[in-house]
C-alpha cells in the first residue's frame, strides 16, 4: 500500500492538524480509489482538512474514529453523500461540506450540540434536516447556492440563542417564517435571489439585526422592493416597522396609507420642500422618513453605470496576452473605472472589505477567479500579461519590500507555520490560504507595465507600488481565472455591480451630511447626486500579433436585471 507522507508525519509527531488538498493528493485518491484508511486511525487530530480532490466522492464510515476533531473541512471536491455515522463527532465545532454534489444531509448532523459553524454551500440541497435547533450553539450557517425551498420548521427557534448569521442566497425558499424574531442573536441575514414574496414585518423585531440582503427577490411590494435593491439595514427594518407589507401587518399598513392621505398630505409638502431646498435640518425620525412618496425612494435608489467606448477614447489601453500563459492561468478581462469616491469616511475600507468577499464567494477563495485593482494614474503602459520563473518575477508584494516569487512563497510559508503554532495549528489566514493554488507550477502568471515592473501576480498579490489609495481617483481592475473567459466577465460584472452600489452608498451620506449641516447650497447638492455614477472604459486584450481576444465591458456584459441599476452606452 502506497505511504502518504502526510500522515505518516502526523503519527510519528503525534500532531493535531492534519491538511491534504489540491492536485497531488487528488492524483493520490484517484489512484487508491479514496482516502487511504491510515487517515482514521489519526485519533489525536482536531483539525482536519481535504479539499480541492475531485476524485474524491466519498467519506468512509470509519471517519467515527476521530472524535477529538473540532474542525472538519471537506469543501471543493466531489462528495456525493456524509456518513450517518457524523453525528458521533461529539467535539466538532465547525463543518465546512461546501462546493460539493450533495443532494442530502445526513440527520445525525443535529446531533453535533458544539458545532458552532455549518458551511453547506454550493452543493445541490433541496432541502435541511429537521432538528437543527438542537444544535443550541450554532452561530454561523451558510446554505448558499443550493435547491433550498424553505426552512425546517423548527429553524427559527428560541433555542437557537447564539446564531447570529444567516447565509441563504441563490436558492428558491419561496417564505421568511414570521418566527424569524425568535433568533434574538440574528445579526447577518442574507436570502438574496430567491423567490419570496414577502418579507414578513416580525423580521424588525429581531433586536441585534445589523445586515439584511433580499435582493433579487420579486416582492409584491414594489415600494420594499426598490428599498431592498438599494437603502440601507435601518431603513427597511423602519418601514417593516411602520406597517410595511409583510405577514399580517402588511395589508393594514396599506389601508392605513390611505385612510391617513389627508392627514399625511401637508406632512409630505413640508418634507419635499425640505428636500428640495436642503436648507433645513432633518426633524423626523426614521419611521416618518419611510412614507416619503413612492418616486422619493426610487430617485434615492437608482445607479448609474455609462461605459465608454475604446473609440470615444484616444488614449485607451491595451492588453497584450502572451501565448505561454494558456497552461497556467490563460484567461484575463481587465477594465478602467472613473468616478469612484474612495475619500470619505470609510468608503475605501468598505471597498476593499467588498473585494475580499466576491473572492472568498464568487471567486471561490481565489481558486476560480482573482481580482486585483490598481490605481490607472500608477500604471505606465502598454501592460503585457506573461508568464516568469519563479526565480526572475520580482515583484513588491501589499506592504512588502521587492521580492522574487521564490523568497515571498518562502516567506510566506514561514509565516503560515509560524501562525499554526501561535493559534494552536488552527488553519492561517490572509495570503497564506492561497499558497497551494501555485503549487507545482514551473511558471507563474503576472502583469507587467511599461518599465518591466510586475504590477500583479495572480493569485497571490498585486504590487504594492499601484496599490489604490483614499485619493485614487481612477482605478484599473483586472481579473484572471483558469477557468474560463465567461468566469472572468462574471466577476468582474459583480464587482462593478458592487462599486455602484458602494458609490451610492458613499453619495447618499455625503447627501445626508449636507443636509444635516443645513446650509448647503443647491447647486452643491446636484452635483453630489451625480458624483455615484461610474464611468467604465473599455479595454482590449489582444494577442501578440494584436489579434483581439476580448474587450470588456462588451454589449453581452452587465446584463444582469438590477431594478435600480442602469447601464447607458
Amino acid at each position: 500500500m502506497e505511504k502518504w507522507p502526510e500522515i505518516e508525519k502526523v503519527a510519528s509527531e503525534k500532531r493535531r492538524e492534519l491538511v491534504l488538498q489540491g492536485p497531488a493528493v487528488d492524483k493520490r485518491i484517484s489512484s487508491h480509489g479514496g482516502l487511504t484508511s491510515a487517515i482514521y486511525s489519526l485519533t489525536l487530530l482536531n483539525y482536519l482538512e481535504i479539499s480541492q480532490c475531485p476524485s474524491l466522492t466519498e467519506i468512509h464510515e470509519d471517519i467515527q474514529h476521530l472524535t477529538n476533531l473540532q474542525s472538519l473541512i471537506l469543501c471543493r471536491n466531489k462528495l456525493a453523500s456524509i456518513p450517518n455515522v457524523i453525528g458521533s463527532l461529539k467535539l466538532l465545532k465547525v463543518l465546512d461540506l461546501s462546493v460539493n454534489s450533495l443532494r442530502v444531509l445526513p440527520q445525525e448532523i443535529t446531533q453535533l450540540r458544539e458545532l458552532n459553524t455549518l458551511n453547506v454551500s454550493c452543493n445541490s440541497l433541496e432541502g435541511l434536516p429537521e432538528g437543527l435547533s438542537q444544535c443550541t450553539k450554532l452561530s454561523s450557517i451558510n446554505v448558499s447556492k443550493n435547491q433550498l425551498t424553505g426552512f425546517p420548521a423548527d429553524f427559527c427557534s428560541e433555542s437557537l440563542e447564539v446564531l447570529s448569521t444567516v447565509v441563504a442566497s441563490d436558492n428558491s425558499i419561496e417564505e421568511l417564517s414570521g418566527d424569524i424574531h425568535k433568533l434574538s442573536a440574528l445579526k447577518v441575514l442574507d436570502l438574496s435571489n430567491n423567490k419570496l414574496s414577502e418579507i414578513p414585518s416580525d423580521l424588525s423585531d429581531c433586536p441585534k439585526l445589523k445586515d439584511i440582503n433580499f435582493k433579487g427577490n420579486k416582492l409584491s411590494n414594489k415600494r420594499l422592493e426598490k428599498m431592498v435593491n438599494g437603502c440601507q439595514t435601518k431603513s427597511i427594518l423602519d418601514y417593516l416597522r411602520a406597517g410595511g407589507r409583510g405577514k399580517g401587518k402588511g395589508k393594514q399598513g396599506e389601508d392605513g396609507d390611505d385612510a391617513d392621505g389627508g392627514r399625511n398630505a401637508d406632512k409630505k409638502k413640508r418634507q419635499q420642500q425640505r428636500k428640495k431646498k436642503r436648507q433645513q435640518q432633518r426633524k423626523k425620525k426614521k419611521k416618518e422618513k419611510v412614507v416619503d412618496e413612492e418616486d422619493e425612494v426610487e430617485e434615492m435608489n437608482e445607479m448609474v453605470v455609462r461605459i465608454l467606448h475604446v473609440s470615444d477614447a484616444p488614449t485607451a489601453l491595451t492588453v497584450t496576452v502572451s501565448g505561454e500563459v494558456k497552461d497556467v492561468r490563460p484567461y484575463l478581462v481587465c477594465c478602467v473605472v472613473r468616478g469612484m469616491n474612495l475619500k470619505p469616511g470609510n468608503a475605501l475600507k468598505r471597498f476593499l472589505m467588498a473585494q475580499t468577499k466576491l473572492h472568498d464567494d464568487i471567486c471561490g477563495k481565489r481558486i476560480i477567479a482573482t481580482i486585483a485593482t490598481h490605481d490607472m494614474q500608477l500604471l505606465k503602459a502598454p501592460l503585457v500579461y506573461d508568464v516568469k520563473p519563479p526565480a526572475q518575477l520580482k515583484v513588491t508584494p501589499l506592504g512588502r519590500k521587492e521580492m522574487t516569487a521564490v523568497e515571498l512563497m518562502r516567506q510566506l510559508q514561514l509565516e503560515a507555520d509560524e501562525l499554526r503554532k501561535q493559534k494552536k495549528r488552527q488553519n492561517v489566514s490572509g495570503l497564506h490560504k492561497y499558497l497551494e493554488l501555485l503549487h507545482g507550477k514551473e511558471l507563474y502568471p503576472c502583469l507587467v507595465d511599461a518599465d518591466g515592473h510586475v504590477i500583479s501576480f495572480p493569485p497571490i498579490t498585486n504590487s504594492d507600488k499601484t496599490k489604490i489609495r483614499k485619493t485614487t481617483k481612477e482605478l484599473f481592475l483586472e481579473v484572471t481565472s483558469a477557468a474560463s473567459l465567461q468566469t472572468c466577465k462574471d466577476v468582474m460584472d459583480a464587482l462593478i455591480f458592487k462599486m455602484a452600489e458602494l458609490n451610492k452608498l458613499t453619495a447618499d451620506q455625503e447627501e445626508a451630511g449636507s443636509d444635516e449641516d443645513g446650509d448647503g447650497l443647491p447647486e452643491q447638492a446636484t452635483s453630489r447626486e451625480t458624483s455615484s455614477e461610474l464611468i467604465i472604459q473599455q479595454v482590449r486584450t489582444v494577442d501578440r500579433e494584436g489579434n483581439l481576444k476580448v474587450v470588456y465591458p462588451s454589449k453581452t456584459d452587465l446584463c444582469r436585471d438590477i431594478s435600480n441599476l442602469s447601464v447607458v452606452w
